[in-house]
């Protein structure tokens, strides 16, 4: 279990980075990304090149971002971990949100693992 840790740590330290190399270093070649709000799937990723692709461009959202662990929990080949979530906008959303606001959000996130590789990442908030 300890190994995970260190692997979502790593992948966490690079999300807070902006460095989308370190993120991805554990992952599985075959990875699937899911974004779950309000317990509905509004993202589906496959593959490390469409994931690389949407997290460039999620770096030009964001001019400051962190995600900060607040608990680890782990089953045979997963390990969830509970997020506090701290942003500022780099600029306008046509929700209305606005350049220099910042989210404060809660959520958590799904590792699943083979080979001590991370096949499938779901960020549920």
């Amino acid at each position: 279990m300890i190994d995970r840790e260190k692997i979502i740590e790593n992948y966490i330290a690079g999300y807070n980075q902006f460095d989308i190399d370190k993120m991805m270093a554990d992952f599985d070649d075959k990875i699937v990304f899911e974004n779950i709000q309000n317990a509905e799937v509004n993202m589906t990723l496959s593959g490390l090149k469409e994931f690389r692709n949407q997290a460039e461009e999620a770096k030009k959202y964001f001019s400051e971002r962190e995600q900060t662990i607040t608990l680890f929990s782990h089953s045979e080949n997963q390990s969830e971990i509970a997020i506090d979530y701290r942003a500022v906008l780099a600029m306008d959303f046509p929700n209305g949100m606005q350049k220099g606001q910042e989210l404060n959000l809660k959520g958590k996130s799904v590792f699943e693992f083979s080979n001590n590789k991370i096949i499938r990442l779901a960020d549920i908030s």
